[in-house]
């Protein structure tokens, strides 16, 4: 069971009266014509992929035993950070015991872990843990979001989900895109997601996508493109991702935003 919208959850950016997307067509409809603050409201009530509501909504029911006296989200999270921003984070999807249960992108889990502390070491975030969408984390130039919004089981979205998605990260890209002057890719999948959805979002990019890796730059519009292995505990626990890798990455963000 997920929180019905307008139930008081902090942060839910939706009411009673937030237009549902329920099928692939409902999203192109309703991301097309939406502000930054709809595109929050709709994405955040959006069933347009049945597996993707079941799952996310099974795990909110079920819980882990850890979290079981806990209420889950259990709907798809919203982007989370400065509206302003001239960084933007793009990760994968939403984890089932931490974005689906606390709400926030990267909140309530390792990978938040891993990636708010090297934002708060670069001097993005205002403290190094993200815990509860209420433990009064802010974010300072920078703005996280994903390709898919709802919790995927075993983290796969299926090609299908991830395109049904898109439209909502197209918007946000066409909303945010004047502002922001580096984009931070989590991992193989946004990477490969983010160059179609740029050209979607009426943006020129190379015909063949540059090839993914940890430190890849590549230039797009005047910003950048900055590849970074994904702070999953694949890559964290094995030592392919390092706290000094992932700093280097935002250091990195940092500079070609100010010299911008």
């Amino acid at each position: 069971m997920s929180v019905p919208p307008g139930s008081g959850w902090p942060g839910d950016p939706a009411g009673p009266r937030t237009p549902v997307a329920r099928g692939p067509s409902d999203v192109v409809r309703l991301a097309r014509t939406a502000n930054a603050a709809q595109v929050a409201q709709r994405l955040s009530v959006c069933r347009a992929c049945p597996r993707l509501v079941a799952w996310r909504e099974e795990v909110a029911q079920v819980r882990r035993r850890s979290f079981a006296d806990e209420e889950y989200w259990g709907r798809p999270v919203p982007g989370f950070g400065d509206p302003t921003a001239r960084i933007l984070v793009v990760g994968l999807a939403p984890a089932a015991h931490g974005a689906n249960r606390t709400g926030r992108m990267f909140t309530g889990d390792r990978s938040g872990d891993w990636l708010y502390a090297a934002l708060y070491r670069t001097g993005l975030a205002s403290q190094p843990h993200a815990v509860s969408a209420t433990d009064g984390l802010r974010l300072d130039d920078v703005y996280i979001t994903a390709p898919v919004h709802c919790a995927p089981p075993a983290n796969k979205p299926t090609p299908q989900e991830r395109d049904a998605c898109r439209p909502w990260l197209v918007r946000e890209l066409q909303l945010r895109w004047p502002r922001v002057r580096v984009v931070v890719v989590l991992g193989g999948f946004g990477w490969a997601t983010l160059w179609p959805t740029l050209r979607a979002a009426g943006i020129a990019v190379p015909a063949a996508a540059p090839r993914f890796g940890h430190g890849v730059e590549a230039h797009v519009d005047g910003r950048t493109i900055l590849g970074c292995y994904h702070v999953s505990q694949q890559n964290t626990f094995t030592g392919r991702l390092t706290e000094p890798m992932l700093d280097a990455v935002f250091a990195r963000a940092v500079e070609l935003a100010r010299l911008s």
